[in-house]
């Protein structure tokens, strides 16, 4: 644990000194001035939508940013060699952005909506989005060395992420939704400004840990395999 916090301290402090947080700012302010200019209506119903796709930001590309400064400098590689094991360099880096996602995502509603909405379910849905987005990020950018190699594939992982919003919006409705990793936290973030049925609270806990799970060992096995081995590294 000491460790892993450690590790957390000197993440926070590479996102700091490299703008991530600066960015965060910008776009949560770009966001807020977006929103106002909009007609008036009751925007609580479309916040989700907006903050999932606002998270590919916020977690996606910044831990595919972290990961390719890190592999720029050669320390990802020098980590190898260290006491720390994969597990905590994984969950330090989701966990901080995740944090980071957090904040920036309650600022916005705070001063879009005020205080009318939950903020248990939309702080859970937020973190467990966020760490599959950057567990996920970390999955996809792995085997790449460059941003330019990496823009291209980065373009179908986050249609891919999107798709979860089909029936989010009422444009096509199918079971097999469900399936879709960001689903859950969708709910959940939905339940903060609506009421859902009960069964979708407790899928989305269940099915957004699950996913987080998955993630995690999915990104443990892309750094074994493009970080320790160098398989296939572009």
């Amino acid at each position: 644990m000491k460790r892993l916090l450690s590790t957390m301290h000197c993440d926070v402090r590479l996102q700091w000194r490299n703008g991530f947080y600066y960015a965060a700012a910008f776009v949560a302010v770009l966001f807020i001035i977006i929103v106002r200019q909009l007609p008036q209506g009751d925007w609580r119903q479309i916040w989700p939508g907006m903050i999932l796709e606002n998270l590919v930001i916020s977690t996606y590309f910044f831990m595919s940013g972290l990961v390719l400064l890190e592999k720029g400098q050669g320390t990802l590689e020098a980590q190898v060699v260290t006491p720390l094991r994969p597990g905590e360099y994984l969950a330090s880096k989701a966990a901080t952005l995740a944090g980071l996602a957090t904040v920036e995502t309650l600022i916005m509603v705070l001063v879009t909506v005020g205080l009318h909405f939950n903020p248990l379910p939309l702080i859970v849905g937020i973190l467990l989005m966020s760490g599959i987005y950057a567990l996920g990020g970390f999955v996809a950018v792995s085997r790449y060395d460059a941003i330019n190699e990496f823009l291209m594939p980065s373009m179908v992982w986050t249609l891919a992420f999107s798709l979860a919003l089909i029936p989010y919006f009422g444009l096509w409705e199918h079971p097999l939704f469900y399936l879709h990793p960001l689903q859950a936290p969708l709910l959940l973030m939905k339940a903060a400004f609506s009421s859902v049925e009960a069964w979708q609270v407790v899928y989305g806990l269940l099915y957004g840990g699950l996913w987080l799970g998955i993630t995690f060992v999915l990104s443990r096995r892309a750094y074994h395999r493009f970080v320790i081995r160098k398989e296939g590294v572009r």
